[in-house]
């Protein structure tokens, strides 16, 4: 459903029921945004929050910004008033809270369908309780509507009643199967959010320990992250070039009849070539949403 490939380097919060941060965000350097109406809203503003988030998508102006709309919880009196409305609001996707069964999903799917939401837009699902991840691969089955999911670790470590330290290692189990699950079944996943908005070093080894995991980006809850978790989660000049240069090098050599080449003292195989392929596709990707934005 939804392109693992296109850039999701940050993807910011924006709440649903602030009208000067939704016209902003159509100012901002991020991949995308989620505009929500779950956590950022309170009880009392949840309804002109839906309408404002519902106005402000077909209004337009996001450029090639990828816009999904975090309804509230299932259980809970907006949920479907939420889902009807996103479905129809010209969004890319729609992210469903406390994820933890196929059937959640299956459910939102239905209240898509029945409010007329386009074929190609995704339902994504955030990864945050024990029971959800524990379900992970169920989860990640569950429709061909699916498109990814987006870790919240703060939830997480609550239920977990664990420490958020430096490297997160009381959470490492729980990214480790959603990535799992996410690339078995072929959907994107964005890493939680870091907390310490002062702690400019923390939130760089951790966007850096994301990628390394896998991930495609960041999730962030404020713009002043933007630039670095672009930097980070965009392919390197050095690492464009080696991917071309093998690309080119292995197609020389398939033309050739050889299955395998080296390049620079090291072997590369089709394995090797497929990253690359990954890896150029992004790095174009990255450049035209960038023009598109700077428009």
């Amino acid at each position: 459903m939804a392109s693992v490939n296109r850039p999701r380097r940050s993807v910011l919060y924006m709440p649903g029921s602030n009208a000067r941060a939704l016209e902003k965000a159509r100012t901002l350097a991020a991949d995308g945004l989620i505009l929500d109406l779950e956590d950022a809203v309170a009880p009392d503003a949840k309804e002109d929050a839906r309408r404002q988030v519902v106005e402000a998508v077909q209004a337009g102006g996001y450029g090639g910004r990828e816009l999904l709309v975090r309804v509230n919880g299932l259980n809970t009196p907006w949920f479907h008033a939420d889902v009807t409305a996103a479905a129809a609001s010209g969004a890319h996707a729609i992210l469903i809270p406390k994820v933890e069964s196929a059937d959640a999903v299956r459910q939102v799917e239905a209240i898509m369908a029945a409010a007329g939401a386009p074929g190609g837009m995704a339902i994504w699902c955030m990864m945050e309780t024990p029971r959800g991840i524990l379900k992970a691969e169920e989860i990640a089955a569950a429709t061909p509507r699916l498109g990814g999911f987006v870790m919240g670790t703060s939830d997480l470590a609550k239920d977990l009643h664990c420490a958020h330290t430096p490297l997160r290692l009381p959470m490492v189990t729980s990214l480790g199967l959603c990535l799992l699950a996410a690339r078995a079944y072929g959907l994107a996943i964005l890493d939680g959010v870091h907390l310490d908005l002062n702690d400019d070093a923390g939130f760089e080894a951790s966007c850096v320990q994301g990628l390394e995991l896998g991930f495609d980006g960041k999730t962030l809850i404020h713009p002043k992250t933007i630039d670095a978790a672009n930097r980070v989660f965009a392919p390197s000049e050095k690492e464009v070039a080696w991917s071309r240069k093998i690309i080119a090098a292995h197609a020389e050599a398939a033309a050739a009849g050889k299955g395998v080449v080296v390049v620079d003292g090291k072997l590369v195989e089709n394995l090797h070539v497929e990253n690359a392929r990954r890896v150029v596709t992004l790095a174009e990707q990255i450049v035209a949403l960038e023009a598109d934005l700077s428009k």
